[in-house]
């Protein structure tokens, strides 16, 4: 509780500072991404090609004088619908972070454009400016083209998107927050009277809070903009966090190095490492795997509660609202249960939770370099849950729909049942290997264990992969509290 000690005292602090401060109307700004190290006035003959571009935060360009390659970037070309796009401008000005539009420089990022972003999101990026005849000439001859997958895959998202797949059922999503609520007072009213009892609803409430977070984060619809800080308020996640850490995984799912969730060496390894990785505790992983799941969301804690007070030293946006969600979260956490409540319910939380989330990747296909054909990726990295009864189904939170939730991420959850024979359909179609995966819950536990086991069991392999991070790809792994980011 450290931690959140500070973060408290920090944002008081922080307060108290401006309400002294003298009250004055601040002028719009824009946040700008300089290319240039200085602007200049830009010449009145259009037939001169800019050399750089200066972009602000709706992706509004001009064009400047390009720096000095050792100060800044002057060159990012990204593929977006078939079309190249110079972001270099952009590339501070990126809410998402730099290190988004670094990975793709010369390559294609249709999917993870339309996966992520709203329509306004989707609509500014064509504000962008193009890059040049000859870099797109150059790119075009060494870039691999789009698969007839990756094509067939845009038109059933448009497909998808004119039938209306992206509307909420607000009986479902008010039904889910019932529920949850259901779980939170339970837990209250048996606190003092039937520890055992408390404990449990509590952890399962704590579980349901994060898919419910994980479904406002991920949408991009209002209903998701008005409940994002609810992973905070229910779970005690900030939604900054979940972004930088999450959405790199779904992007480059089981990509090596880049994946955060394979970063989870020395206590659990999903692959055979090298030796100068290795870790005597790989050995007993299939006996002991239960410990570091357990401590899942006691650092995903830790990490939120980090990245709320980094969030409000950088002037993120909704910094404050979100350290605001994390207060109140601890405060009624703290005064409605008692220690030997709150405490172990964080950890059986954790452990109920990693038992969902793990398997349906890390028995599938890891990719030691990156992906073009994102969906294919996605089908060959995924394996979905079949769950047997309805409690089931609950608290897995969609997760057991998880391909379906991997290629459309911002699609209401309670869409996937039916999206599924979709996606059956489509991998038969377009001939995926493997096609669809999915198997019984609990033998997608079973098959997870026994890869524990094998990797156990199998001697260390000179040369293999990193999960560390690749050299400026490091990201959340270094920068959260990730098992292997303490030895990154």
């Amino acid at each position: 509780m450290v931690q959140l000690a500070k973060a408290a005292s920090y944002l008081l602090c922080l307060t108290a500072s401006q309400a002294f401060q003298t009250p004055h109307r601040k002028a719009p700004s824009l946040v700008r991404s300089f290319v240039a190290t200085s602007p200049t006035k830009i010449s009145s003959d259009e037939s001169i090609t800019p050399k750089g571009w200066d972009c602000d935060e709706e992706a509004n360009c001009v064009p400047v004088d390009a720096c000095d390659e050792q100060k800044c970037r002057t060159s990012l070309d990204i593929r977006i619908h078939g079309k190249w796009y110079d972001l270099s401008g952009w590339r501070k000005a990126h809410p998402g972070g730099e290190h988004w539009l670094d990975y793709y420089d010369g390559r294609d990022a249709t999917e993870v454009m339309d996966a992520f972003h709203s329509l306004k999101g989707r609509a500014m990026y064509q504000r962008l400016p193009k890059s040049k005849p000859e870099t797109t000439q150059l790119l075009e001859q060494t870039v691999p083209p789009d698969s007839p997958t990756q094509l067939n895959f845009r038109k059933l998202r448009d497909q998808l998107e004119k039938d209306g797949w992206w509307e909420r059922d607000m009986v479902h999503e008010f039904t889910q927050l019932g529920l949850w609520a259901s779980c939170v007072i339970g837990a209250a009213a048996t606190a003092s009277t039937v520890p055992f009892v408390s404990i449990c609803l509590l952890s399962i409430s704590m579980t349901a809070a994060g898919w419910l977070g994980h479904d406002y984060i991920h949408g991009v619809d209002n209903f998701c903009n008005r409940f994002r800080n609810f992973s905070a308020l229910g779970g005690g996640l900030i939604p900054t966090w979940w972004s930088d850490k999450h959405n790199k995984h779904h992007a480059l799912t089981n990509e090596l190095g880049v994946d955060e969730d394979l970063a989870t060496d020395p206590f659990i390894y999903s692959y055979v490492p090298d030796p100068s990785q290795d870790s005597p505790l790989r050995k007993i992983q299939h006996y002991i795997f239960w410990i570091p799941f357990s401590f899942l969301f006691a650092l995903w804690r830790i990490d939120s509660i980090k990245v709320a007070i980094e969030s409000i030293e950088q002037k993120r946006p909704n910094a404050k609202n979100e350290m605001y969600s994390l207060l109140i979260h601890y405060a009624v956490l703290l005064t409605v249960f008692p220690f030997q409540v709150w405490f172990p319910s964080v950890f059986v939380s954790g452990l109920l939770s990693a038992l969902i989330v793990t398997p349906t990747h890390q028995s599938e296909a890891m990719f030691s370099e990156y992906q073009p054909d994102w969906v294919t990726q996605q089908f060959q990295s995924t394996r979905n849950a079949v769950t047997t009864n309805p409690f089931s189904e609950w608290i897995w939170g969609g997760m057991q729909y998880q391909l379906e939730h991997h290629l459309f991420p911002s699609m209401p959850r309670n869409r996937y049942p039916a999206l599924r024979e979709i996606l059956q359909k489509f991998a038969a179609e377009n001939n995926i290997p493997g096609g669809y995966r999915e198997s019984g819950e609990f033998e997608i536990l079973k098959m997870n264990w026994q890869l524990y086991k094998n990797v156990a069991e199998a001697d260390a392999i000179p040369g293999a992969p990193l999960s560390r991070g690749r050299i400026g790809q490091q990201g959340a792994i270094v920068t959260t509290s990730s098992p292997a980011a303490s030895v990154a």
